[in-house]
Formats: C-alpha cells, sequence, structure tokens
C-alpha cells in the first residue's frame, strides 16, 4: 500500500546507492522497489534508474534521480534519537566515515549531501525540561560536533 505522504529526495544520479547505504544502516530500514525510466529524459536515458522508494526508520521515502540541477541542504535533514553513546557514536561514524563530513551540534551530512542530526534523548530531555539543565546542556552542546553524552549529562547535572 502507498503511503500518503513520502519523503521525496531528489539525487543526481546515485539514489540506489544512498537507499541501500540507508538500508544497511539504519533499523527498519530498506528498499522498496527501483523504478527505470520509460523514456529519456533531461537527467537520463531510457532504462536509466529514475525512483528508488525506500524506507528510512520506518520512514517511507522516494529517491529521485533528477540529476544536478538541485542540491541537498540543511534546510532538510533526518534526526535520529540515540539512547547511548554507542548508538550515537555507530550511526555517526557510519555516516561521516562512509564519505560524509562533520558539522556543529551533532549535524552531520552524508556523502550525498544528505543532513543527518544524531540527537541522544538525554540533550533533547534536557533542552525540554528548561531552567538551568537547558541552559547548560545547550552550552555544552555548542561546543560539539559529536555530541558526547557523558559530558550532556553532566551539564543536566550541574
Amino acid at each position: 500500500m502507498t503511503p500518503k505522504n513520502t519523503v521525496c529526495l531528489w539525487f543526481d544520479k546515485d539514489a540506489q546507492e544512498a537507499a541501500r547505504f540507508y538500508a544497511a544502516t539504519f533499523p527498519d530500514s530498506k528498499v522498496t522497489a527501483i523504478h527505470k525510466a520509460p523514456g529519456d529524459f533531461p537527467g537520463g536515458k531510457e532504462g536509466d534508474v529514475l525512483t528508488v522508494e525506500f524506507t528510512v526508520f520506518g520512514i517511507p521515502c522516494l529517491g529521485i534521480n533528477g540529476g544536478p540541477a538541485f542540491k541537498q541542504s540543511e534546510a532538510f535533514s533526518f534526526q535520529i534519537a540515540t539512547d547511548t553513546q554507542e548508538e550515537t557514536d555507530r550511526y555517526w561514524n557510519a555516516i561521516v566515515n562512509h564519505g560524509g563530513a562533520e558539522s556543529a551540534c551533532g549535524w552531520c551530512k552524508d556523502r550525498w549531501g544528505l543532513s543527518w542530526q544524531v540527537t541522544p534523548r538525554t540533550l533533547t530531555e534536557a533542552l525540554a525540561a528548561g531552567g538551568g539543565q537547558a541552559k547548560r546542556a545547550f552550552a555544552s552542546m555548542m561546543t560539539m560536533k559529536k555530541i558526547d553524552v557523558a559530558a550532556i549529562e553532566a551539564a543536566r547535572a550541574g
């Protein structure tokens, strides 16, 4: 059954490779369909992979091989809520160490330019708590690239 809402992600010509990486990296993720172009189009030829249906953490996505006209930006990102430093490290390293790049405050980009926020729940909980706990956790986060769970917990505690 086709979901009513699907995230559509624009790729140059490697949507299938990206979808396979996401399926291999994240739980509840898989490639569900690959569709080839029925005719020539501005970014490719008949028979080229045109779209790829996949899920990332259960979120339905469609990757379109639309050519180089549009690039990914930080205006869209996947946010992954993690429970431990080990889980945070696993996802961060999978993204960054496979052609991606670190950014700040728990953000990184994969090799296709898609932005990811690898966010430990302890940080989200501290920010939601408000007050001094939020202020200290926020100040600590602002100094980080990958989030350090122990440092956030220490900041929360004061």
